[in-house]
């Protein structure tokens, strides 16, 4: 009996001499069922639930203190519960007490940590091991306790940034994206969401060497334009551990706006960087510190510094040189826009009706003239960048289902560079956004033949009918068969005609997205259309912003679902079902 118990707490379970017999047996006290064990001359009593997926302990073998579950195979230290199994958890034990030949039980000790922090525990096992069924049930019950997404986002941004040595990439940019998703969620989604994030972390992170973090410099009276200069000098030259040491540097002593400006500016020095995935890793970098707080932005902005150092340059190719050098292009008005911005900065710039359609030309030439003449006029980097954007979706939206699968990720690579490009001008007015949206714009020309013949989408008008509600039905439904695509985009066409709340339609398409075992860009696609759905300026792009997802996902479903059925048995295990059962019989 521990120190902490009393004879008042005890409760009759058994007869020891009859235990001693049958070697075992199940009981139950304060409502939960407890297996006993007589073993080497002691009493020990545990849940009989097994950790791992609720199995009954009392069918499992016990020798030399140790008690092995029968199904798969988890052992346990009889006297404390500990595991030595990382995958299957701790079993709770109770203590007991023989008086009088009669067996007791203290069936609600008090637990050795608060239940919040067992879990926040069994979250970091779950990334360390990259553990999926023990990550989902962490969310899950962390949730239950009030900490669902601040915990599970939290731990997961303060391992990926350590252990994984080449710093941010599609795991913490998946985790950015569904924090980004969360409020735009179901309850069930929201779970979801957080399970996708952590568990893609874990994978990213998994067999990789850990991350060793470089020191800022000592001298803290560094001024941004020399701060700017050494970082993007030596971002040029590759030398990440030199322009790590700038950054945090620059991420003591700069304020928010300035060290934004730093990190585009490096990212934009060359032509879109690692095939689009630079400039989109450095805005969910930026972007989850929105969540976690800037008081993280040294470390977290610091594993950012690869994806610029060590990216691909896109001068470097024949797609950007070949036949029409659009690279030079974009280099040229980046030259020229110190006196481009300087003619426009006294004029207010409307973005004219056709202006997306000049983007969308097969011209590179007429492209560059009509940004030329945009920026001459006044036009803002974030009138600029979200035009750009709205051409990226557009993409999209008329991709030719006639093209070869694989060309879905061309267009998808365009949209989510000008998405990244559209939210980073929303947080700095640097020239270099500026020549992100020429390279944003150059991205969208390469990608003009993916749109020939494009692809119909409905007018406003001219979607399909019925009721939201059943429109929303018939989504999923198509969501779980191939081929879908073209109808896809009737239904969220018909949902706007119907009147349809925006909102609901997102949750359904959020629902149709978190069941699947859906790829990086197809969880990256979702949510660029959500947040070009909160930027849009008008009822058309709205539209756009949520056809051109549903397009894509639909393209993309259905999966086998395993994600989903590890979900599922996280949360019938949290209801106290039988798993087992199932397999019975």
């Amino acid at each position: 009996m521990s120190s902490d118990t009393t004879d008042q707490d005890m409760t009759e379970v058994a007869d020891v001499d009859g235990l001693r017999d049958a070697g075992r047996t199940v009981t139950m006290a304060a409502g939960r069922p407890i297996a006993l064990f007589y073993h080497e001359g002691e009493v020990y009593a545990v849940d009989n639930r097994c950790p791992h997926m609720g199995f009954p302990l009392s069918k499992g073998s016990v020798e030399d203190g140790l008690l092995t579950c029968d199904w798969h195979h988890a052992r346990f230290e009889l006297a404390r519960g500990d595991t030595l199994d990382i995958w299957a958890d701790d079993v709770q034990t109770f203590p007991t007490q023989v008086r009088d030949g009669s067996v007791y039980v203290d069936p609600d000790p008090d637990p050795d940590v608060p239940p919040e922090t067992h879990w926040r525990n069994r979250l970091a096992d779950g990334l360390a091991e990259n553990l999926s069924l023990v990550t989902a049930k962490a969310v899950i019950h962390l949730d239950h306790y009030g900490e669902g997404f601040t915990t599970p986002l939290e731990t997961a941004v303060e391992f990926g940034t350590q252990y994984r040595a080449d710093g941010w990439g599609r795991g913490l940019t998946t985790l950015g994206a569904m924090a980004n998703l969360h409020d735009d969620l179901a309850h069930d989604e929201k779970l979801r969401a957080m399970i996708v994030g952590v568990t893609e972390v874990a994978d990213n992170c998994d067999g990789e060497p850990p991350r060793f973090e470089q020191y800022a410099l000592d001298n803290e009276t560094l001024s941004k334009s020399r701060l700017k200069s050494w970082f993007r000098d030596t971002c040029d030259v590759r030398d990440a551990t030199g322009a790590e040491r700038c950054l945090r540097t620059a991420a003591n002593v700069l304020d928010r706006e300035d060290l934004v400006e730093l990190l585009v500016a490096a990212a934009t020095d060359h032509i879109y960087m690692n095939n689009s995935h630079t400039i989109d890793f450095l805005n969910k970098a930026i972007e989850t510190l929105d969540h976690v707080g800037w008081d993280r932005r040294e470390p977290v902005l610091a594993t950012v510094v690869d994806a610029i150092a060590d990216a691909s340059r896109g001068e470097e190719t024949s797609a950007w040189t070949r036949p029409v050098d659009v690279a030079e292009l974009c280099f040229d008005a980046a030259a020229d826009l110190p006196e481009l911005i300087a003619a426009g900065a006294d004029n207010e710039w409307d973005r004219p009706d056709d202006f997306v359609e000049t983007l969308l030309s097969s011209d590179p030439h007429e492209i560059d003239e009509g940004l030329r003449d945009a920026v001459a006029a006044g036009a803002s980097s974030e009138q600029l960048a979200h035009a750009v954007a709205v051409a990226a979706l557009r993409r999209v939206a008329h991709f030719g289902t006639g093209n070869e699968f694989s060309d879905w990720n061309t267009v998808h690579h365009t949209f989510s560079f000008a998405n990244a490009v559209d939210n980073l001008a929303r947080r700095t007015d640097a020239p270099a956004v500026y020549e992100a949206c020429w390279q944003g714009a150059m991205s969208v020309y390469l990608d003009r033949f993916l749109n020939q013949p494009p692809a119909t989408i409905p007018d406003p008008g001219a979607g399909a009918d019925g009721d939201p509600a059943d429109l929303r039905d018939r989504l999923l439904a198509v969501l779980d068969e191939q081929g879908g695509v073209d109808e896809a985009a009737r239904i969220v066409a018909g949902h706007f005609d119907a009147g349809g709340d925006p909102t609901a339609l997102k949750r359904t398409l959020g629902e149709g997205l978190l069941r699947e075992d859906a790829t990086f860009h197809t969880l990256q696609s979702v949510e660029a259309g959500f947040r070009q759905f909160e930027v849009a300026d008008t009822d058309r792009e709205r539209r756009l912003a949520l056809i051109a997802p549903a397009r894509y996902l639909a393209a993309h479903s259905p999966t086998r679902r395993e994600r989903e059925q590890t979900v599922t048995i996280a949360e019938r295990l949290f209801d106290g079902e039988a798993i087992h059962e199932d397999t019975e019989g």
